[in-house]
């Protein structure tokens, strides 16, 4: 599976205390929602993880990156904290622009690409 582009728009208040800082957090919460969708599987056997370590648990690859275009709302509100919104909001983008692409719903993650062909 592909990932062309990613398009992500906050909403973090009257200013951009560091934006540098701010567009590089949200790059980074993107790819570790995209990781998690993608490889990030864990398997248990007879009642232990089998990943042990990093050479057994799949992360994401620069391969599997795309460019991430990352725009800022100025609004009334307060400046807000930008640590985790990113994440959580990258897994179900995903799924809803492969349902959008194949008419398949994704139900389980990490995404099966052979689900996809089936």
């Amino acid at each position: 599976m592909k990932i062309n582009k990613v398009w992500a728009v906050g909403d973090i208040g009257s200013q951009v205390i560091n934006p540098t800082a701010a567009e590089n957090i949200t790059q980074g919460g993107i790819l570790d929602g995209l990781g998690a969708a993608l490889n990030e599987k864990i398997t248990i056997e007879n009642g232990r993880v089998v990943q042990a370590n990093f050479d057994t648990f799949k992360l994401l690859r620069m391969s599997q990156t795309a460019p991430i275009e990352v725009h800022f709302l100025t609004t009334d509100n307060s400046p807000t904290g930008l640590g985790e919104p990113p994440l959580p909001a990258a897994i179900p983008a995903l799924c809803n622009a492969i349902f959008a692409a194949t008419g398949k719903r994704i139900r389980t993650l990490p995404i099966d690409p052979a689900m996809l062909k089936a």
